[in-house]
């Protein structure tokens, strides 16, 4: 039931920003920025924690994960390094998916050898 669920709720997230995409002028950086803002305002209010444990990866891979995951950080943060961890909390928490992203993504280019679209 796990995965039917983490499906079905990943599913309905990327439909509904692509309905976002289609019915707005809202170009796809700032929609971005929006999934980001959005997880880490439901991370703050308690809302999303509960969200994640029922849809799983359904809700922890899009961009609402990635701003919860930067809150969450941010909240440790506050509590072990006081004011200061409103700065550092965000990179320590998420450091290992960005730099993994880029890695894999440098590989990538390099196997692949990718051309500017003319």
């Amino acid at each position: 039931m796990d995965y039917i669920n983490a499906f079905w709720i990943g599913g309905l997230i990327c439909a509904l920003i692509q309905i976002l995409m289609d019915r707005t002028k809202l170009m796809p950086g700032r929609i971005m920025v929006l999934l980001v803002c959005s997880g880490a305002v439901l991370g703050a209010l308690g809302i999303y924690e509960p969200f994640q444990k029922f849809a799983g990866a359904g809700a922890s891979v899009p961009l609402l994960g990635f701003g919860n995951v930067l809150w969450k950080g941010v909240r440790e943060a506050i509590d072990k390094d006081g004011f200061m961890g409103i700065f550092m909390g965000g990179f320590t928490a998420s450091a290992v998916g960005i730099s993994g992203a880029l890695i894999l993504g440098y590989l990538a280019s390099l196997i692949f050898n990718p051309k500017m679209k003319s």
